[in-house]
Formats: C-alpha cells, sequence, structure tokens
C-alpha cells in the first residue's frame, strides 16, 4: 500500500518543484511575511499565534478532518511546495501523507515532536518502535514543541525575533493557564468514575496529565477497527465500574461509540453519550471558544467532568 501512494504524490511533488523553478513560483503573493503550509488545525493555531502578523498560514486540514485519514491531493502538494516553511505533526499522525512530507522533495519542513525525548512518549501498543502521537494531551509537554518553531521562523526572518519570542510566550501562558484549570476541573470526578472511553485512543497523554483511565475503542489510529472481543470487553468495565457516560470526538465517525452504547444497553446499563464530542485530532471552529489550544483544554475538561462528575 505505501508503494502505491508513493509513486503518485512523488510525481506532483517532482512536477510541482520543476514548475516553481521554472515560473519562480508564479501566482504565489510575496508581501513580505513567511509562508508556512501546516498540516493540522494544531499547528495553524501554534504558527499564527507564535508568528503573528509576520506569517501568512496555510492549513491543510480544518475542524472535524481526521488527519489520520487525510490524502494530499494537487492542492495540498502547490501549497507544500510553494511554502517557505512546512510544519506537520510527526510520529505518524498524517500517516497518509509521510510520503510527500519526508519524501525529500520539500525545501524547509519541520516536525513538531521530533525534538520531543522518547523517553516521555507513549509507546505505541500496536506498532513496534514508534510512539502515540497525540501529545497535544499533556499540556507541559506540548508547550515544549514551542522554542523549535520559534528558532525556524527567526532562521527564515530573524528582524523579527523579537515579535516570535513575545509570540510564542503568549501561547505558552495561554496553554498552561489553561492547563491549571482543566486540572481543577478534572480533579472532581470520583475514583470509581474516573475511567475515559472514547472512540479511538487518542487521549493516553491526557490520562497520564490528570490521573485518568483511558480506553480508546479503536486504536491509535482511526484505520483501526475494533472487534466485537473488544467491544465487549469495554461494556463489562462500564458495568462494572458503573461508569456513566461514553465521549465522541469532534474528527471520527460515532459509530463505535454506538456499537458500544448499544452493547451496554443490552446489559441493563444505560450509559449517557454527550452532545458536545471531544476534540481530539482537531480543533474547533475558528473564532469559537474551542478555536485555539487553550480553549479545547477547556472544553474538553468542562464535558469529561460534567459527564462523569458526582450524581
Amino acid at each position: 500500500m505505501a508503494s502505491a501512494l508513493r509513486t503518485p504524490v512523488g510525481v506532483i511533488v517532482g512536477a510541482l518543484v520543476l514548475a516553481g523553478c521554472a515560473s519562480g513560483s508564479a501566482g504565489v503573493p510575496d508581501d513580505g511575511r513567511v509562508r508556512v503550509t501546516v498540516t493540522t488545525t494544531h499547528a495553524a493555531d501554534l504558527l499564527r499565534t507564535v508568528g503573528g502578523e509576520h506569517v501568512d498560514v496555510t492549513a491543510l486540514m480544518g475542524p472535524g478532518v481526521d488527519p489520520h485519514l487525510y490524502r494530499a491531493g494537487q492542492g495540498d502538494v502547490r501549497a507544500l511546495v510553494d511554502a517557505d516553511l512546512v510544519v506537520y505533526h510527526g510520529l505518524f499522525l498524517e500517516g497518509r501523507m509521510i510520503d510527500v512530507l519526508e519524501g525529500g522533495g520539500l525545501e524547509r519542513v519541520h516536525a513538531l515532536t521530533g525534538m520531543l525525548p522518547t523517553e516521555e512518549l507513549l509507546a505505541s501498543p500496536d506498532y513496534p518502535d514508534q510512539y502515540d502521537p497525540h501529545v497535544w494531551f499533556d499540556p507541559e509537554l506540548w508547550v515544549r514543541v514551542v522554542d523549535p518553531v520559534v528558532a525556524e521562523l527567526v532562521e527564515i526572518a530573524p528582524e523579527h525575533r523579537g515579535d516570535f519570542v513575545r509570540g510564542a510566550r503568549e501561547y505558552v501562558a495561554a496553554a498552561l493557564a489553561a492547563h491549571a484549570d482543566a486540572a481543577d476541573a478534572l480533579a472532581e470526578i470520583p475514583p470509581r468514575r474516573r475511567l475515559l472511553v472514547t472512540s479511538h485512543d487518542a487521549f493516553g497523554y491526557l490520562g497520564r496529565a490528570y490521573g485518568l483511565e483511558v480506553r480508546g475503542v479503536q486504536g491509535l489510529s482511526t484505520e483501526d477497527e475494533a472487534g466485537v472481543a473488544d467491544i465487549r470487553a469495554l461494556v463489562d468495565l462500564l458495568v462494572e465500574r458503573e461508569v456513566p457516560a461514553l465521549f465522541t470526538e469532534s474528527s471520527v465517525s460515532p459509530a463505535s461509540i454506538d456499537a458500544v452504547r448499544e452493547a451496554a444497553a443490552d446489559r441493563g446499563w444505560d450509559v449517557h453519550v454527550p452532545e458536545q464530542g471531544l476534540y481530539s485530532d482537531a480543533l474547533g471552529d475558528p473564532g469559537g471558544p474551542a478555536g485555539s489550544y487553550a480553549g479545547t483544554l477547556r472544553a474538553n475538561a468542562r464535558t469529561i467532568a460534567a459527564a462523569l462528575g458526582a450524581p
């Protein structure tokens, strides 16, 4: 499968690189800003906050888009080739885009997670020598991706170093303040109910950061499928612990959670699924309360605490 995907993407990248060399990237406006193309909404929020008015950020994925399943089209590759800097998450989060991101056809590429120490990452239970990519759910770990972004921008536009540093401080301060608020909210959940069951196994870092046991119906990638035995085991746990809620995710189909809820109902245990799903692999709508990284931390904590809190 990997080779089948690699060939057409490689052809597109090669053709666009040659076209850019021949035409001088014709049609790409040059207003003095650093042109940054990012994959995810998390990366877009980070680059816009750090870069401020000095960067022009193009995000390939928007709210509600699952990065595990996203494939780059020709328009996306054009945006990647034309960028002064490409920023992606890494750790195989963008699994179907790895060939274009890491294939060597792009001029300047930065993986946000590339400098995080592996001893602080959660190992993948399914893939040897790989790690859980959802590191943003541990805010104290996630803010460590900020300084390398500043360094990348300073290399391109050193005259704006002061503004980039100020933007980074703003981002980190907002993230850690939201982290403190989330910790306060989640601390109110009774010990027996501190079980978070979600569509896919994206919340391991959140569990580590806030003392919750986490189970996903699917694996680390939304391409993984849950079997009957997996669903039965989850239902046994829900009934035994009297856990009152399951959680869908904004960027993932609710089908797996619906299957668990229906199986629990067959066992005589009614489980609530909050109308507002959790924000996992994508932020909320821009300008809304969950449109920033800090906003999603608070929104998720409120949803989880309200659903699992004391009766």
